[in-house]
């Protein structure tokens, strides 16, 4: 039934895509690109019942969306690989650090992309090659194809880039608080990157996926957040690199469900940065409040309330519960309390 190659279908500037493509790469699992173009757009939706992507189909017929639900689902497929620890302390911090790097990462990936005309230029043509020509970023182009893309990003700006900026609270109003956070954020990643292959030690989890999708289609390859990482690109670079292999059998993570020391700056950053403007955000939702404003340590910015955070934090709720984190020993640091209380 599981036998087959898979189909991964969306665009090599998205990042959950790109954190899909990661996930099969490291379990070793055979499939094939097939980018999103705009031509085949609309039967594509039609069949996945969703315009989101990526989209996953299956050897059996299946074609699944969402990689909160995909992630869990191929480490069950191929447990001869697995990415998502069995024990409560390590398996509670995976899905908190998941869901922190999907859900925090695109204000600044967004920003990046969106508010700096040079980078909007080079992401446009990048765009294009995908959604225009149907072949990768790195393909060669005649100077007939250049002229096609050329405006391309333009058009995405007006159509999409600059209201998803604003639903972040990560319009050009914000260059300065975004690029104080993101060099703070990139700094923990560094300091812990630099003694452990990945985020819980030698072996590499969901979580590393969710962190490699924006590394891989937004800092590492747009001019502008790439020109942000100073002295870190090729500590991100070898990460991404090592992600994108194939697990190696010996790795495992660390004995008697312990974490490296240095995830716990980054879990009190989580607390003090994600979990503020999510809890806000949907504690605005259920007051039926389209905006909300919060201060997460850079001044006070306004974004638009989304309810897909609380679906996303239940979703790690029911996992904490399935794993009895109540009883890890992480849950001391008060980084489950957000998805635990009522």
């Amino acid at each position: 039934m599981y036998r087959g190659k898979y189909k991964l279908i969306g665009q090599e500037l998205s990042m959950f895509t790109r954190k899909l493509e990661a996930q099969l790469l490291y379990q070793g699992i055979a499939f094939q690109w097939q980018y999103k173009t705009i031509e085949a757009s609309s039967d594509i939706d039609a069949r996945a019942g969703t315009r989101f992507i990526p989209l996953l189909e299956t050897p059996d017929g299946w074609l699944l969306s969402d990689t909160i639900s995909i992630g869990p689902m191929l480490n069950e497929r191929f447990q001869d690989q697995p990415v998502i620890p069995k024990r409560p302390n390590q398996r509670s911090v995976c899905f908190v650090l998941e869901d922190f790097f999907n859900h925090w990462l695109p204000r600044h990936a967004l920003h990046s992309r969106w508010c700096y005309p040079e980078n909007v230029t080079v992401a446009g043509k990048n765009f294009g090659m995908n959604l225009l020509l149907g072949r990768s970023i790195e393909s060669d182009t005649t100077a007939e194809e250049d002229d096609q893309i050329a405006d391309f990003g333009e058009m995405l700006l007006t159509s999409f880039g600059a209201n998803a900026c604003v639903v972040q609270g990560a319009g050009p109003d914000q260059k300065e608080a975004i690029q104080k956070d993101f060099a703070t954020l990139m700094s923990l990643l560094a300091n812990h990157l630099k003694s452990n292959n990945f985020m819980l030690g030698n072996r590499a989890c969901i979580a590393d996926f969710a962190l490699v999708g924006p590394f891989k289609a937004h800092f590492l390859l747009d001019p502008e957040p790439r020109s942000w990482l100073g002295d870190h690109i090729q500590l991100f670079e070898d990460y991404v690199n090592r992600v994108s292999q194939i697990a190696s059998p010996n790795a495992f993570w660390m004995a008697n469900d312990d974490l490296p020391d240095s995830i716990h700056p980054l879990l009190d950053y989580i607390i003090d940065t994600y979990q503020k403007f999510a809890g806000n955000s949907i504690a605005a939702a259920k007051r039926g409040e389209k905006l909300f404003s919060v201060d997460v340590g850079n001044g006070p910015f306004t974004a638009r309330s989304m309810k897909r955070l609380d679906k996303a934090r239940l979703h790690v709720r029911d996992e904490l519960i399935r794993c009895n984190a109540d009883n890890a020993a992480i849950n001391a640091t008060g980084i489950l309390d957000y998805y635990l209380s009522d």
